[in-house]
């Protein structure tokens, strides 16, 4: 079998996050959607939150943190006489170590003597001034191949004011409404760092920005506010706002959203959701496809288990109990259950040759020999959890495209729950931080088995029916389907035939419904056609 492929057991991730800073504003690096290596401490200048204080040293290391002050940004850098007052902050605080590090000399920052407090530091922390001082001092220096040497091995790097701009790899080097940009040190890749935000009034440049890089993400910090990130999860602390700005595309307006303390965002949601305001074909499409599956056919159940009726449809469609099925887990949080449910239930219903597929790494996905056990396989299962992973893991990945293949040759795609709502090319619920959001901006789009349709889950059994009123209204071009538990379609062509115990409903906005409800109940032994949009009448016996 292929790296990451086992029928049972534990499962390895590997992969390697790389922050790449890139010599003008181009294309922003690939977010790894595991996140940062080390975490961030990011301040907006002005009084210093205690939580972000006391969350740097925390990260470094409490007791046994080494931390490595530069104050180059400041004019008083040069004054050893005010070197006291850049250190006593953390001195405080007792950590292990206490060191400066200064220069102005671009030779001296090369040298390996000065930057070898960075080789044994936990933590950094760049105080404020003029971030330009910190670039042409430091930007392709040793000093900044040690900087990302420390956040890659997991150590923390904080500033406030110029050390918090300089974590974008696009920087604000400037100017009042309108940005003077440049290269910074790319701590945060995919987003533009302001601060000083409410204070000065730079709403207006930070916007100008974003809309001359869209693919980016803008942060603007308030005095005495900052931001602490680990991994992907970004909280708010201090006494006022974090201002996340995202530029006009996609058919939406720019967006200017504030967060006070206590608020938790998702890099990885904010980036993809820039990218797709940015892309040339950004998601969703104002015409959706045709709901029609040219080959192959589809099992999609609502959660909440499934009966022996629909794990035999989904073995039968694969080709029998014998045919090569494959589990893929990776909507589940980690860590993984030593033996996947899925596996056993579909071996308790008759199936002799089940393999699990799983990995979180995005370069794995793209390897042949991962994936090559898809091009025997007569059938994909895709388990419970939360759908975003799946999107996270695998798509435009060759993993992804040899998942539609094994549909393309005749076989059968199947899934429960988050594993349903990923069937379809519109995908609710798709928020990393919360199944509450409907339409969650840079994970709408689902893997598109089944197209020009928005599939949601748990439907009845959780009332679910006005959310999805309220996704068509959004978008009135997709077929709303709510499937409620122990109940799944079956879908061959645009036809879709309803089994288990329960009903679906199907939401078509192009028709006006007779009676209170706006969408159409079809139970089992029904069946709906995708295509137009009709409930088939069934023959009277």
């Amino acid at each position: 079998m292929g790296p990451g492929l086992m029928r049972r057991g534990g499962w390895i991730v590997v992969g390697i996050w790389a922050a790449v800073v890139p010599a003008a504003a181009a294309e922003p690096p690939s977010w790894d959607p595991r996140g940062l290596p080390g975490p961030l401490v990011i301040v907006g200048g002005g009084r210093m939150p205690a939580a972000a204080r006391d969350a740097f040293v925390t990260l470094a290391g409490q007791t046994k943190a080494k931390i490595v002050v530069i104050p180059t940004a400041s004019a008083d850098a040069d004054d050893q006489n005010a070197h006291p007052r850049f250190l006593k902050p953390w001195e405080e605080l007792q950590p292990a170590s206490v060191v400066l590090l200064h220069t102005r000399d671009v030779q001296k920052a090369n040298s390996p003597a000065f930057v070898r407090p960075l080789t044994e530091a936990t933590g950094v922390w760049f105080s404020g001034g003029d971030q330009n001082r910190l670039v042409a001092a430091y930007r392709g220096t040793l000093v900044e191949k040690e900087l990302k040497k420390l956040q890659a091995r997991g150590g923390v790097i904080g500033g406030t004011s110029a050390g918090a701009a300089i974590m974008s790899d696009v920087m604000i080097t400037g100017g009042t409404e309108t940005a003077k940009l440049g290269p910074g040190f790319g701590f945060l890749p995919g987003f533009i760092v302001d601060q000083h935000f409410s204070a000065r009034r730079r709403e207006k440049r930070l916007q100008g920005a974003i809309a001359a890089h869209p693919q980016y993400v803008g942060l603007g910090l308030d005095e005495a506010t900052g931001i602490i990130v680990r991994g992907r999860l970004v909280r708010v602390v201090g006494e006022a706002n974090l201002t996340v700005c995202l530029a006009a595309g996609a058919g939406r307006p720019a967006a200017q959203d504030t967060y006070s303390a206590g608020s938790l965002l998702d890099l990885c949601q904010l980036q993809r959701a820039a990218l797709n305001r940015a892309a040339k074909n950004p998601f969703p499409p104002a015409k959706a496809p045709e709901p029609v599956v040219t080959n192959g056919s589809l099992v999609i159940v609502g959660g909440g288990g499934s009966t022996p009726e629909i794990w035999q449809q989904f073995i039968t469609q694969a080709g029998g109990p014998d045919a090569l099925i494959v589990v893929v887990p990776t909507a589940l949080e980690d860590p993984l259950p030593k033996v996947c449910p899925e596996e056993r239930l579909l071996k308790q219903y008759g199936a002799k040759n089940v393999v699990i597929l799983h990995t979180r790494d995005r370069q794995q996905a793209n390897d042949p020999r991962f994936s090559d056990v898809l091009t025997k396989a007569g059938g994909v299962w895709f388990g419970g959890g939360r759908q975003w992973r799946f999107v996270d893991a695998y798509e435009g990945t060759l993993t992804h495209k040899r998942f539609h293949e094994v549909l393309a040759r005749g076989g059968v795609i199947g899934g429960s729950s988050a594993g349903a709502s990923i069937q379809g090319e519109y995908m609710p619920r798709g928020h990393p931080l919360g199944n509450t959001v409907m339409a969650a901006e840079g994970y709408e789009r689902g893997f598109g088995f089944l197209p020009g349709c928005a599939i949601d889950q748990h439907f009845f059994a959780r009332q679910r029916m006005a959310d999805m009123t309220g996704l068509m209204k959004k978008y009135p071009q997709y077929l709303g389907i709510g499937i409620d538990e122990a109940t799944a379609i079956v879908v061959r062509g645009s036809v879709a035939e309803v089994i288990g115990r329960g009903k679906v409903a199907f939401y078509d906005t192009t028709r006006q419904l007779p009676g209170e409800k706006d969408y159409e109940e079809v139970w089992p032994a029904e069946k709906y056609d995708l295509k137009q949009r009709r409930k088939i009448a069934t023959p009277k016996p």
